[in-house]
This record gives structure tokens, sequence and C-alpha cells, in this order.
């Protein structure tokens, strides 16, 4: 009884040490019932907060995926970043917005007082909007743990899309991979991008989950990455390419994901519902920029 007692009182002191949730930011969805649930998608069991980092703090690599225009994704992001903080000192954070020539400017700003202007001494990529990422990184730039980036840098983009190498290892290059895939990218452009760009695209792609895959496993542990939904899925994305380069195991993929728009079970462990942003046409403006002058 005294050992359970004491088990109680641990877990209890755990969870009041973890900071409050945010409030939601988007506008749309709120009176969904499926708001704000976090399911174990393998057993389909409901979990808490505090339930939800208890089980990712265990992991060796913890994976999260985001919609990179979703505020209430960027908030929770902080707000798990921080609850890990309260359980154990994170060995490192990865992010996808983040590519190989910045990495000595994040480096410079660690740990001592920030400029006035850190996009510029970052050299922060204007299409990572810096009123999502900002929060993160001005926190994480504040910790003893290291901030490193993920992504490939644009001269590798160029080469990869130019040459495109061959990808090692049978599951990251099953056909059913590279198929789902491709048929993403034909999606996410609308179906406007000619044919012939599609492998060059799908090499980039499963590259940059390539390089995400190896900074994970040369960060110091235990690592946590942000990064685009696509890129954490376990069927499509970062995971299999831990599996091939030999670690398979002690990886843990959390999704957020907006009310409406239901994870799989096989594409991640854990689903956190957030509210949703409106619906926005964004193949009607591609069209428009696409289309010939008059």
């Amino acid at each position: 009884m005294r050992l359970l007692l004491l088990s109680l009182f641990g877990l209890l002191a755990a969870c009041q040490s973890l900071p409050p949730l945010p409030e939601w930011q988007s506008p749309e969805g709120r009176d969904r019932p499926e708001l704000g649930v976090i399911r174990d998608l393998h057993s389909g069991e409901q979990l808490t907060p505090e339930q939800l980092v208890q089980r990712l703090a265990a992991q060796p690599r913890v994976l999260v995926g985001e919609q990179h225009d979703n505020p209430d994704h960027h908030a929770l992001q902080l707000w798990l970043l921080q609850a890990l903080e309260a359980r154990h000192e994170p060995g490192s954070l990865l992010l996808e917005m983040l590519d190989p020539e910045q990495q000595a400017k994040v480096d410079a700003l660690r740990n001592g007082p920030l400029p006035a202007d850190v996009p510029t001494a970052l050299a922060w990529q204007q299409g990572w909007d810096w009123a999502l990422y900002g929060p993160i990184v001005r926190h994480a730039l504040a910790q003893p743990y290291p901030l490193l980036a993920a992504n490939l840098s644009r001269s590798e983009i160029k080469r990869i899309y130019r040459e495109r190498p061959a990808l090692q290892g049978a599951l990251s290059s099953a056909d059913a991979v590279r198929g789902a895939l491709l048929e993403q990218i034909r999606e996410s452009h609308c179906g406007l991008l000619p044919e012939s760009q599609m492998p060059a695209m799908l090499a980039v792609q499963q590259q940059r989950d390539r390089r995400m895959a190896e900074r994970l496993l040369a960060a110091p542990g235990p690592a946590l990455l942000f990064a685009g939904a696509f890129h954490v899925r376990r069927d499509l994305g970062v995971p299999l390419h831990l599996a091939d380069l030999g670690k398979g195991e002690g990886n843990a993929v959390l999704m957020l994901s907006e009310v409406g728009k239901p994870v799989r079970r096989g594409s991640a462990d854990y689903v956190w519902y957030t509210a949703a942003l409106p619906p926005v046409d964004h193949c009607a403006d591609m069209r428009r920029q696409m289309a010939p002058a008059r």
C-alpha cells in the first residue's frame, strides 16, 4: 500500500508540473466532439495530455507531425516541449524548418542574449511563418539542449532534383510507398505539375525523409522532431527510413490533426485533434498564378 501511495503521489506531482494547455486559436470545429481528443491509434484508448506525455517521455525518439499553417499545432508543440522538459530534459530538438547552412547561426545564438531581429540572425526562410515558429525557436535557444537542423540545404535539393540518386532501403523504396507519395505530391500540386517532374519531386521528398532519419539517429537523445505530417507518417515517411537504417524500434509518432481530418491506424501511434482553419482553395490560387497573362 505504501508503494502504491508513493507511486500515486509521484504521478500527481508530475502532472502538476505540466504547463497549462494553450487556448484554441483556430476558428473552426470548436463544437465538434473530437476537439481536443488524444487517441492511442493502436488500442483506440483515449488519453489525457498527462498520459500522452508519460508515454512519449519513455521513447528515445519522438516525431510530431504538424499542419504548417495551423497556429494550434505550434502552440501544442511548444506545450509538448515544455511538458517533456518537466519530465526529463530532452537531448535535442530537431526542426524540418532548419537546414545545415543555418546550424552555425543557430549555435551562435544558444544560451545568450538574443538579438532584436532573430529571424535575420538565423537566416530564417520566409516560407516558414516566423509568427508561428518563433516562440518554439526562441524557447529552444534558451535551453541547454541543442536545437538542430533536420532538412536538406537548398544546394542539396537542387542536386537531388537534378541527379535523382537511388534510395537504399527495402521499406522506404517499396513500390507501394513510392506510389502513395507520388499521388500525394500530385494532389498537393493540384495536378498541375508535369509528369516529367514527378520522379525528381519524389526523390527530393524521400531524401528529405532520409536526412531527417539520419539526423534523428545522430542527435543527442531523447530526440524530438517537429515536421510536416507526411514526413513523419509511419507508413510513408521518416519511420520507414529509421527502420531501413536499423532503428525501427523506439520511435513514437504523434500526429496533430484538425477535427474533420481523421488519422488512420498505421500512419501514427497517437493523434491529437485540434481546432481547424477555415477551408482554403489552394488549387484555385495556384491555377490563377499559373494562368497565362492576357
